[in-house]
């Protein structure tokens, strides 16, 4: 890939990882954090950005986590049945961050940075869970994030993901919706749209700012 399409150079840097967890409630440092996916991104020659691999992970509550009512009434997951896959949240970030860090460096990047529909959201339960797990090696920027909310209210005229997805002319399946392997993936599908519909302006302001000689 030629040096001026390549991922590094896209973002400054930074590698997007798009990421969306379902949790037990709104609140990060008290509720459960129950699922958690990550998608990866890959760019093609001509510089447009296409969904990769899914890492995709059920989580067990941390002890003592706070599980609302009604967040699980939204999302459907039964955090203690029997049968559901979960590990541990250390081991399942762990997983995760070990996955980013090798596209990180695939990707020549200096740090991956949080892509995300309402991002902070999913940034605070990630750096709540890292820090409850005294994970110290987190790839992702602790305060920086590209929040798809606002990239689709710009470029959409929508704010709900549902309707950014079919505003972008993408498909939406309301019936795999709240979980976060298909969250993921969704927001994942209208970033690289909304990304690969600026591709031009972003190459024409790239020319204008390298110095004539």
């Amino acid at each position: 890939m030629s040096d001026e399409v390549k991922m590094a150079n896209r973002f400054r840097g930074f590698l997007p990882v798009v990421v969306d967890v379902e949790t037990g409630g709104f609140n990060c440092k008290t509720d459960a954090l129950l699922e958690v996916a990550a998608v990866l991104l890959e760019m093609d020659e001509e510089g447009l950005l296409s969904r990769s691999e899914t890492i995709r992970y059920h989580v067990k509550p941390f002890e003592g986590a706070n599980l609302e009512p009604a967040s699980l009434a939204v999302n459907g997951i039964d955090p203690h049945h029997p049968l559901r896959p979960a590990i541990d949240e250390r081991d399942a970030l762990q997983r995760v961050f070990r996955e980013v860090r090798r596209s990180v460096r695939e990707n020549r990047c200096s740090r991956a940075v949080l892509v995300g529909h309402n991002a902070h959201f999913d940034l605070g339960f990630m750096n709540e869970a890292a820090a409850r797990s005294l994970i110290k090696r987190n790839p992702f920027h602790p305060f920086s994030c590209f929040d798809t909310a606002t990239a689709c209210g710009i470029a959409f005229g929508q704010t709900v993901l549902a309707r950014a997805v079919v505003a972008a002319g993408l498909e939406w399946d309301e019936t795999q919706a709240h979980s976060a392997s298909y969250d993921a993936e969704m927001t994942a599908d209208v970033f690289c749209e909304v990304v690969n519909r600026y591709r031009d302006i972003f190459e024409g302001s790239r020319r204008n700012a390298t110095p004539q000689r």
